[in-house]
């Protein structure tokens, strides 16, 4: 009974546990660094105690050696890792978006320790980062990301190997449209620096003795925050919009 036990309930535990255990060591809100790995891996197990009876069926049988076993693993593994990467890279294209509007205001020099990333970061790109992690969980898209990694037997089978080209291909894409989502997201504040730019080079050919940086710093310092504040409800519901994307890509095997 014990041996049943092992090569059943117990195998097809450990499998489960290690695509959704590696994929919420990555995914916004259960990955962060202040959240105690203890806590992840608990919650990891729960989740995948849970989830085990419902993807039973799609799980190949116990090997007889440990290298076919190892090899396994290894696949749950990169599976996992690449779902909550996917995630994650979303939370950095907002950070990045951040960024841009910091240096954009001419506070790009001003950082302040990231609590969501474990580094130092811009002001404004960790107002965001803290933002978006918020929403993601009052939106319930936890809900999509948990979703997702149960979903992904659907496309990605358990004891299958693990398409690496194809994950290649979706990750090249998913750099190209992170920048350009991180350059729509902060489009507001650049437009205003450049045309911001222009009017003190304007002024500072028409009026040489007036000190135009002076002026100008303080200036877009305090226009560049009220765009960016008046521009932050649409630019997080455009940002919320393009987070369930990649995930729908995956999961449809596109």
């Amino acid at each position: 009974m014990l041996s049943s036990f092992l090569q059943g309930d117990l195998f097809a535990l450990f499998m489960v546990f290690s695509r959704i255990g590696a994929g919420m060591m990555l995914l916004p809100g259960f990955g962060e660094t202040y959240v105690s790995p203890r806590f992840r891996l608990l919650l990891a197990l729960a989740i995948s105690v849970v989830v085990t009876p419902l993807v039973s069926t799609r799980l190949p049988a116990m090997p007889d050696d440990i290298l076919s076993l190892f090899v396994l693993i290894i696949g749950e593994i990169v599976v996992g890792i690449f779902l909550g990467a996917t995630a994650r890279f979303m939370l950095v294209v907002l950070q990045t978006a951040g960024m841009l509007v910091a240096q954009a205001t001419n506070l790009s020099a001003a950082q302040a320790f990231d609590p969501t990333q474990g580094t130092q970061g811009t002001l404004t790109g960790n107002m965001l980062g803290i933002m978006g992690v918020l929403l993601i969980f009052v939106t319930n898209l936890h809900h999509m990301m948990l979703g997702a990694l149960i979903r992904s037997y659907e496309v990605f089978p358990s004891g299958a190997t693990p398409p690496v080209d194809d994950f290649a291909q979706m990750a090249t894409r998913l750099v190209s449209e992170g920048v350009g989502l991180a350059l729509q997201l902060s489009a507001p504040v650049l437009l205003f620096a450049l045309i911001f730019q222009v009017g003190l080079g304007l002024m500072a050919r028409l009026m040489p003795q007036m000190h135009v940086f002076f002026i100008g710093m303080p200036l877009q310092i305090m226009l560049g925050f009220s765009i960016f504040a008046m521009s932050l409800g649409a630019m997080m519901t455009w940002y919320l919009d393009h987070f369930v994307l990649p995930f729908s890509t995956i999961l449809s095997g596109g």
